[in-house]
């Protein structure tokens, strides 16, 4: 007959979550003091960028630039930073200086293809026809910069940065892509309905242009973006995948020590 001593047992070893846990740590600073400050400099960078392009404080406010995608988008990362700044000061005061203050990784990466579509149509498709069609518009201003590239890097760096990865799920993209796409259902159909962007315009921007390309030429255009900016999304998704270091189903949460 087999003995067994009883100060003997099975081995032990950490739950099946805490390696992958550990590696999405380790690709975030759990530092909430550095956080906070990167997040207040950021917010008053995004507010800047809005009150200049709005001219909000000019005694004669430009209404009409709440229209375009690029201050709408401009205005969900100021949402979206204030929400940061409100947690991360939460979370010091209730949970101390270590640890990471993200509520939702994928409400954050939402905020992050949004914006990044922004920059991606200002340096690819807005600053070239500037230059083509000879126009007195002149792109990089400090404003223009603010809005559609510091704001964007300001977010994407939250995200390399602040947020533990590995929480982005498959079809995340997908989903994100409904913030742009709502965008250019609205515009189409107020542009269609007659109302204007700036006085005598009906289009948001150039290639939404039906009187010049037709409705043809703006859904192949619109299908063009659409496939660039879920492509972006899932670049995004694959980033936070080999950072998180694995393969595995989301984690869930990442607000904590």
């Amino acid at each position: 007959m087999s003995h067994t001593s009883p100060t003997a047992g099975p081995a032990t070893s950490p739950p099946a979550g805490a390696h992958a846990s550990a590696a999405n740590r380790s690709m975030a600073i759990p530092l909430r003091p550095i956080a906070l400050i990167y997040r207040v400099i950021a917010l008053a960078l995004i507010v800047t960028g809005i009150v200049r392009i709005t001219g909000l404080f000019s005694g004669e406010p430009v209404w009409n630039s709440l229209l375009f995608y690029t201050v709408q988008s401009n205005v969900l990362c100021l949402v979206w930073m204030a929400v940061l700044v409100w947690a991360t000061v939460r979370d010091l005061a209730q949970r101390g200086g270590r640890g990471f203050s993200t509520p939702s990784p994928r409400v954050g990466g939402a905020v992050m293809m949004a914006i990044t579509v922004t920059m991606l149509v200002y340096l690819i498709v807005l600053v070239p026809a500037s230059f083509v069609q000879n126009s007195n518009y002149e792109p990089f201003s400090l404003t223009d910069n603010l809005i559609h590239i510091i704001t964007p890097c300001l977010i994407v760096i939250d995200w390399a940065l602040f947020t533990p990865k590995g929480s982005f799920r498959r079809f995340d993209p997908l989903l994100w892509a409904l913030i742009p796409c709502a965008y250019l259902v609205f515009a189409l159909t107020y542009g269609g309905l007659g109302g204007g962007f700036v006085p005598g315009q009906t289009y948001a921007y150039p290639f939404l242009d039906v009187a010049s390309h037709g409705w043809g030429g703006v859904f192949a255009r619109v299908a063009v973006l659409a496939i660039t900016l879920i492509g972006v999304g899932y670049v995004f998704f694959a980033l936070d995948r080999l950072l998180a270091g694995r393969r595995g189903p989301a984690l869930p949460g990442s607000t904590g020590r």
